[in-house]
């Protein structure tokens, strides 16, 4: 499912796009690896799984312009930061635009234009944004400690 649209694709690339979109350990625990039958037939798959897989296949499609809208939505805070710090070589050279409601997906971006209907409130990187003390910084403090006090729940 993953190379779906793309041959000749070695299994050295595969397996780096897998381990770098999260799904190793997944992929580890359906019956028949990689070749599982997905869907009405086979295995059900998560959201979370969905929106790996469908990040699996854009990898490896290394396409000029990579859109990422909500793409992580599904997973939760850690495991998102986690596929970000491995897809950042392959978006190297990628012009890449991430729409998030989860400001810590884009935090590390170089542009980070913040939106609310429809016209441009701010404007900027992470680090400019915050030091603004605008929206940006309020809404990224606020789930900073959402975050902060769900961990500490667990």
């Amino acid at each position: 499912n993953i190379i779906f649209g793309k041959d000749g694709v070695s299994n050295d690339v595969v397996d780096d796009v897998v381990r770098k979109s999260g799904l190793l350990a997944d992929l580890n625990r359906f019956p028949d690896g990689l070749e599982t039958v997905i869907g009405e037939r086979g295995v059900s798959l998560s959201g979370g799984q969905i929106q790996r897989v469908a990040l699996a296949r854009s990898l490896l499609l290394r396409p000029k312009i990579l859109v990422l809208d909500d793409a992580f939505s599904s997973l939760d805070a850690e495991t998102e930061d986690n596929i970000l710090k491995n897809i950042r070589e392959f978006t190297s050279g990628i012009t890449t635009v991430m729409v998030s409601h989860r400001l810590t997906a884009v935090r590390k971006a170089d542009r980070i234009i913040l939106i609310n209907d429809g016209q441009i409130l701010e404007d900027g990187t992470h680090d400019e944004l915050l030091h603004l003390d605008g929206k940006y910084a309020q809404t990224y403090k606020n789930q900073a400690l959402a975050m902060e006090m769900e961990i500490t729940l667990q």
